[in-house]
């Protein structure tokens, strides 16, 4: 059995957004060169997501909506912990909702993904570069 393992960095310049990061897991199953396996994506930080779900800007512009209306970011002052002088409660909220991680089969050399499915980054307390941890694990 192998082992393989990248960090891939994100920055992106809004507080929020979705970036489909399907083609960099590819390009690390294709570095690997494991065929048959596991692969693991989570973000490594409290404040992103990552998940599975369809590439298209309308349903990834709900998201955001539906984000905020169950986790509004302001008033900071509705938060607890925007009493240690942070403004991000609300991001540590939408991570709960989205997920830390996801693992996907590996068959073949390819992600095995059902229809429409992608690898997607969420961020909710963005203006810095950021980690996500690929981990694949096979033969």
């Amino acid at each position: 059995m192998k082992s393989y393992r990248k960090e891939l960095f994100y920055h992106l310049p809004e507080r929020r957004g979705f970036v489909n990061i399907t083609p960099d897991v590819t390009a690390c199953i294709e570095e690997s060169n494991i065929k048959e396996g596991i692969v693991l994506v989570n973000s490594m930080h409290i404040t992103s997501s990552v998940f599975i779900n369809d590439n298209e800007t309308g349903l990834h512009h709900d998201f955001d909506v539906w984000l905020e209306k169950l986790a509004p970011h302001a008033p900071v002052a509705q938060y607890r912990h925007n009493d240690t002088g942070e403004d991000n409660a609300d991001a540590h909220l939408k991570r709960e909702i989205l997920g830390r991680g996801v693992v996907v089969a590996l068959t073949k050399g390819r992600l095995d993904f059902g229809t429409w499915e992608q690898i997607f980054y969420g961020e909710f307390d963005g203006r810095r570069r950021k980690r996500v941890l690929v981990k694949i694990i096979g033969e």
